[in-house]
C-alpha cells in the first residue's frame, strides 16, 4: 500500500526554528534532527513528515535494544514535538 509520502521526491528540509532556548537541533538525516538539551544530552529526535494538510513534526526516541525509533507523538508545531521529549 502506497502512502502520500511514498510519492514525494526526496527533499532536504530546512532545520525547524524553535522558540524554546532549552533545546537545539542537530541534523541527523534528510528529515531527522537530534534534540539536544542545554547540558548536551540527546532528548530524542524530531522528524518532519509531509502530510496532505501540511507539515507534521514527529517526536521520537531511539530504543537502543531494538534499534528502532519509538513514536512519542505527532504534532503540527515543532516546539510542541520538542516539548513532548522533555518528559
Amino acid at each position: 500500500m502506497n502512502t502520500f509520502t511514498d510519492r514525494l521526491p526526496a527533499v532536504l528540509w530546512e532545520t525547524p526554528t524553535l522558540r524554546s532556548t532549552h533545546e537545539h537541533l542537530e541534523r541527523a538525516g534528510d528529515h531527522l534532527w537530534r534534540v539536544i538539551d542545554e547540558r548536551g544530552s540527546i532528548r530524542g529526535h524530531l522528524r518532519v513528515i509531509a502530510d496532505p494538510l501540511g507539515i507534521r513534526y514527529r517526536a521520537e526516541r531511539l530504543h537502543l535494544a531494538s534499534g528502532v525509533f519509538r513514536l512519542v507523538g505527532e504534532f503540527w508545531d515543532a516546539d510542541d514535538a520538542v516539548a513532548a521529549l522533555r518528559f
